[in-house]
Formats: structure tokens, C-alpha cells, sequence
């Protein structure tokens, strides 16, 4: 028994003394923390266009109906153009939903339904401008809700690996600067991140609204593509040498 206690009073301290000394480690030294950024710009291809219209009546099933057959209508010329990898169309929200009146007595203070409203969305959107943008002047069920410009997936892979590059670069670049001014002669790379992104610039309110509700056939809606970024960011620690 005691020859227990001696082996574990002995396992106790050696295991106190080892924890001690993982305790009393020095911190790294010599560890230099950098982030850089590397950021190209590029031209929006993608065209997105929203058309939306709304309905309103006292009866529910005649409100969905003439959603319907806005949507029906508008979505016939939209597949007209529709073509993979250039235009694509796709239905968006549709919702009805009752408005309610103030409470009566005969009511029983309950808030009555007094009518209804609906609305509906037609999304078309891709890299052929031209056609898009011609579409909209023949949807004539439909009004432009919202139209802007966006970076397709192809563009943005295109340019994403020399953003990348150029911000390693930056990185080492710097890395190797401030190590030469801390008075060491060199660095290895710790750990490092990497991540790319494109800002957001999906499409935007259309403030030609009403101007798009008497667009004549014929009438292309006029768009300008625009710039877009891409942006990769290095973020890690370098061990400056000696």
C-alpha cells in the first residue's frame, strides 16, 4: 500500500513539474502577422431584369386569376429568347394575401376581410443583353420592378486566380520587408488563409417604373454594364528568421 502511494506521489509531482514547464514556455517570438488585399476589376456581364405586377379585388380566386394570366403572358415572350447559357427565365414570388377592414359589432370586434392583393414576379436574366433588354419592351402585362447588373460565375473564376496571386505575392513581398527592417534576414510561413469575394450588386430598384408602364413595343429599356471587383485577401503570421 504504501509502496502505491510513494509511486503515485511520485507520478504526481512529475506530472505537476511537466505542466509547470509547459506553463513557463516563452510565447513565440519572432512571429509577424500580415494581411494584404489584391483587388480586379471587370466588367458585369450578366443582365438581370425583375418584372412584377399586382392585383387587387374582393374576390380571391379572381385576384389569382388575373395574377395568372399576367404571369402567363409575360412568361410567353420571356421563352421566346430563353436560351441556356445566355438568357434564362424563372418565375419569382407569388403571394395573395386578404386586407382586412376595422373591427364591427356584427363582427365581434374581430377585423373583417374585406379584399384581397396579390402580386407576381417573372425573373429573366444572362449574358445576352441585347435580347433582355428588347424583351422589355414587349412585356406589356408585366413592369420592371428591378434591373441591374451582376458578375457571372465564368468571369469571376477567370480573374479570381490572379487576384489571388497578386495578393500572395503582396503578402511574401511584405512579409520579406518587414522581417529585413526587424533586423531578421528571412521568414517562413506559419499558417495562412486565403479567401476570394465579389462585392454585392444584384439588381436594384428601377426608378423608370412608370415610365416602363407606357414603353412601347418595340422600345428597349437602356442599360449600362458597369464595373465589378474581385477581390482576394491573404491573411496569416510568418516566423521572421535569422
Amino acid at each position: 500500500m504504501l509502496r502505491h502511494l510513494v509511486l503515485a506521489g511520485a507520478a504526481l509531482v512529475a506530472f505537476s513539474s511537466a505542466a509547470a514547464q509547459v506553463s513557463l514556455a516563452p510565447p513565440p517570438a519572432g512571429v509577424l502577422s500580415l494581411t494584404m488585399t489584391a483587388t480586379i476589376e471587370v466588367t458585369k456581364d450578366v443582365l438581370n431584369v425583375v418584372f412584377t405586377t399586382t392585383r387587387e379585388g374582393t374576390d380571391a380566386q379572381a385576384v389569382q386569376s388575373g395574377l395568372k394570366q399576367a404571369l402567363d403572358a409575360a412568361l410567353a415572350e420571356a421563352r421566346k429568347i430563353a436560351k441556356p447559357g445566355q438568357v434564362e427565365v424563372q418565375t419569382g414570388n407569388f403571394a395573395l394575401y386578404p386586407r382586412y377592414g376595422n373591427p364591427t359589432p356584427k363582427s365581434n370586434g374581430q377585423p373583417q376581410i374585406t379584399g384581397w392583393q396579390g402580386s407576381a414576379e417573372l425573373i429573366v436574366q444572362g449574358k445576352d443583353a441585347a435580347a433582355i433588354a428588347a424583351l422589355t419592351g414587349r412585356v406589356q402585362t408585366m413592369t420592371i420592378a428591378r434591373v441591374g447588373y451582376t458578375l457571372s460565375r465564368e468571369a469571376r473564376e477567370k480573374v479570381e486566380a490572379d487576384a489571388t496571386a497578386q495578393a500572395i505575392a503582396r503578402w511574401r513581398a511584405k512579409a520579406a520587408q518587414m522581417s529585413q527592417q526587424f533586423g531578421y534576414t528571412g521568414f517562413t510561413v506559419r499558417e495562412v488563409s486565403v479567401v476570394t469575394n465579389e462585392p454585392g450588386g444584384g439588381p436594384v430598384p428601377m426608378v423608370m417604373m412608370a415610365r416602363a408602364k407606357a414603353m412601347a413595343a418595340d422600345e428597349s429599356l437602356p442599360t449600362e454594364a458597369g464595373k465589378g471587383e474581385v477581390t482576394a485577401t491573404v491573411s496569416g503570421s510568418a516566423q521572421m528568421t535569422r
